[in-house]
Formats: structure tokens, C-alpha cells, sequence
């Protein structure tokens, strides 16, 4: 199944690019749904028609879902949820004030992209569009599954061993109350999911992000700083949407300054972007909304393109050997070293770029080895691993 993820500044377009990407690969016969998780929920003015929180019926070929986060938290939250409310109430929080508290912010974002790991199993579909947030809250929704991922396995463990251990002397002791066996397979199944969308998103046979952009500094600059950052966790951009172009035969002297503009920009895009392929889309005199228009706006972004395909492969961290050593390499444009912190502790890298940072499990192979050095070579960031050093005189082989 084909996964695309659109995102971009918000009002660049990014909705209608999406909706009309969806139309597209309908018409090519592929079975499409069209998902946002956009708190703002704009696909069913796309459409003009009314969406709900299940795949709701366009055209042939063609479904559209608008995600009730409310009702997602729900779904797989409330176990774990009604757990901590009892923690609070027991240390003489009000209901009401323990419910709002344990409710961490950005969890219904998380959930909403469980959907994404719902679709792909069905098989009910072949290509998944997502009509994802604007930028800043994508990147973090992005990276949720990741670090939620990182708490789960590193403190679930320990936590389920200790309360097995303790909950009979506890139980006749306290009335404290100790998780059983239904939150610990609630957490266990949060894991699972979190686990299983990050694997789809970061798949590269499947899985690939098109940043939308308008031809202004700060969204390009915007967008920049989104590709870095998608990079950075694994996520991989197969196209970038430059949209409302205004076109070559308006000749008014009002829109020839902007022209002028435009076209500076348009070039900053290609320099900054490609070989990432630069798709354009024209300034339209209405609205495109409503499939028939949808239909010309696909045709537009796409001309001869097939917009299920993955337009471009990449590969933004991998490893490989040199010499005795190992180069952990790792896409990240526009970032100088003065914007960069690396370190390293026990098995996990850590790499901060601006207010964003990554921890890395490293492979087993490089986890006997140190950080020799870290460089750039264009953009990409080589962080090359060696042996550890014997003492003087010690035979080769041992320590």
C-alpha cells in the first residue's frame, strides 16, 4: 500500500494538493482514502461534501476521513488514563482535575496516527493520502511515535517487574492503587502501534512526505527547515509543491513585481531542493474545490506523473563501512555545524538540530565502537565510528 503524507505552512494550499492527489490516483484506479489530521479539518470544504470520522464514500475509488481525535484518545487512552486518575485521586486530586492533568498534549495527535497502521493492515485500500498539520506541529506529531516509543520501552519494562514483584506486600499495606494486567496490556498495545506506524511511515518502498509551498521567503524557509528535521527522524520527501504561481500570460503591472519575485524564489526552491523533483502548480482565478476542479488542479501538479509512485528515493540515515570503522550518515540540509550537538551515551547517539533532537539506538556492531569524528560532506552529516584503542603494548585482540 502507498502511504503520502502532504504538509506545509499553514494556507499554502496544502489541503487542496492533497484532496486533488487523492483524486488523481482514484481516476487512475487505485482504491484511495484521503485522511486529515488537521485539527482544522478543511478536506470536506475541499470536497463539498460532508466528512465524517470514518471513511466516508466521494467517488468511485475515492474515500474521504476526517480523524475525531477525541474519539481516538479514547479508544486508546482511557485504561491507561483511568489508572493515573486513580493515582491522583488517591493522593487527593479532584476527579475532574486529575482527568484534564493526564492528558499529555499531542497524544490525540499521536492516536490519530494509528489510523495510518489501521488502513494499511485492511488492505482495503491502495494508496493513502494524509492531509497532515501545518509543519511545526507535523514535525512534532512525527516524532511523538518515536519518543513515546523510548519512554515505553525503557520504563514499562521496570515498572512491570517492580509492581509484580511488590503488589501483594503492597496491597495488604496500602490502599495505594497498583496497575494490573489490563493497563500493563494497554500499554503494551500502545507500544505495539506506536511501533508498527513508525515502521510503515519510514518504510521507503512505501512510504514518502511532498512538502507544499508558496513562493514566499518564509515558507520556503519554513519548508527548509521541515526537510532537515523530517530527515533527521528517517522521513523521506519524494516531491515539493510550489503552488500559486501566478501564471506567464497575466500581464497586469500590478502582479509584475510579484512575478519578479516569484521567480527568485522559484529558484531558491529548485537550488535548495532538488534532485528532489520541484512539481509547480499555477495561481487558479477561483477556488479549486469540489472534484471536477480538483481533477484539474491534479492534472496541473502532476502533468505526466504518476502521483502514486514514489517520485524519488533517498535514503536519509544509513551505515556503512570504512576501513576498520563505521560512517553513520544522516541527511540533514541547510544545518551548520554551529547548529549541531552530538553526543554520545552508552548505546544511543544523541543529535540536537536547533530546538529538535534525536536519540539513535545503535546497532549492535557499533555500540563496541567510539565517535572518532563528526563531519559534513554536503549534506550530509558523517559521524564515524572506530575501534576502541588497545593500551600500549597489549596484544591485538584483547583488552
Amino acid at each position: 500500500m502507498r502511504v503520502v503524507l502532504f504538509t506545509g505552512k499553514g494556507g499554502v494550499g496544502k489541503t487542496t494538493v492533497a484532496a486533488a492527489t487523492g483524486v488523481r490516483a482514484a481516476r487512475a484506479g487505485s482504491r484511495t482514502l484521503v485522511m486529515s489530521t488537521d485539527p482544522a479539518h478543511s478536506l470536506a470544504d475541499s470536497f463539498e461534501v460532508a466528512i465524517g470520522s470514518e471513511p466516508t464514500a466521494i467517488t468511485p475509488n475515492l474515500w474521504a476521513q476526517q480523524i475525531d481525535a477525541q474519539d481516538r484518545l479514547e479508544d486508546n487512552w482511557r485504561e491507561i488514563q483511568d489508572y493515573f486518575i486513580q493515582l491522583m485521586n488517591w493522593a487527593g486530586t479532584e476527579t475532574i482535575q486529575a482527568e484534564e492533568l493526564t492528558v499529555i498534549p499531542g497524544l490525540d495527535e499521536i492516536f490519530a496516527l494509528i489510523d495510518v497502521k489501521t488502513h494499511v493492515e485492511s488492505g482495503e485500500y491502495d494508496m493513502l493520502v494524509v492531509d497532515c498539520a501545518p509543519t511545526a506541529e507535523t514535525l512534532r506529531l512525527l516524532s511523538l511515535p518515536e519518543i513515546m516509543t523510548w519512554y515505553i520501552e525503557r520504563i514499562f519494562p521496570v515498572e512491570r517487574r517492580v509492581v509484580k514483584a511488590v503488589r501483594p506486600i503492597v496491597s495488604r499495606m496500602t490502599t495505594l492503587p497498583i496497575a494490573g494486567d489490563r493497563v500493563s496490556a494497554a500499554i503494551e498495545r500502545l507500544h505495539h502501534n506506536l511501533d508498527a506506524v513508525k515502521n510503515i511511515l519510514t518504510d521507503e518502498r512505501t512510504s514518502s512526505v511532498r512538502l507544499v509551498v508558496n513562493l514566499e521567503k518564509m515558507v520556503i524557509a519554513e519548508a527548509r527547515r521541515t526537510y532537515t528535521y523530517l530527515g533527521l527522524f528517517g522521513y523521506r520527501v519524494d516531491a515539493v509543491v510550489a503552488n500559486r504561481i501566478i501564471p506567464a500570460d497575466v500581464t497586469d503591472p500590478y502582479f509584475g513585481k510579484w512575478k519578479d519575485i516569484q521567480a527568485e524564489h522559484l529558484a531558491t526552491v529548485h537550488e535548495s531542493f532538488e534532485p528532489v523533483p520541484i512539481l509547480t502548480a499555477r495561481l487558479f482565478d477561483r477556488e479549486m474545490i469540489g472534484v471536477p476542479l480538483l481533477v484539474e488542479m491534479g492534472d496541473e501538479v502532476y502533468g505526466d506523473a504518476d502521483a502514486t509512485a514514489v517520485l524519488y528515493h533517498d535514503d536519509p540515515i544509513r551505515v556503512r563501512k570504512r576501513g576498520t570503522g563505521y560512517v553513520l550518515s544522516m541527511r540533514l540540509p541547510f544545518v551548520s555545524r554551529d547548529e549541531m550537538d552530538i553526543h554520545r551515551r552508552a548505546d544511543e547517539l544523541f543529535v540536537r538540530v536547533g530546538s529538535y533532537k534525536r536519540n539513535l539506538i545503535l546497532p549492535q556492531t557499533l555500540r563496541r565502537m567510539v565517535v572518532r569524528e563528526a563531519n559534513f560532506a554536503g549534506d550530509h552529516l558523517e559521524i564515524l565510528f572506530g575501534r576502541v584503542p588497545h593500551p600500549t603494548g597489549a596484544p591485538a585482540g584483547r583488552s
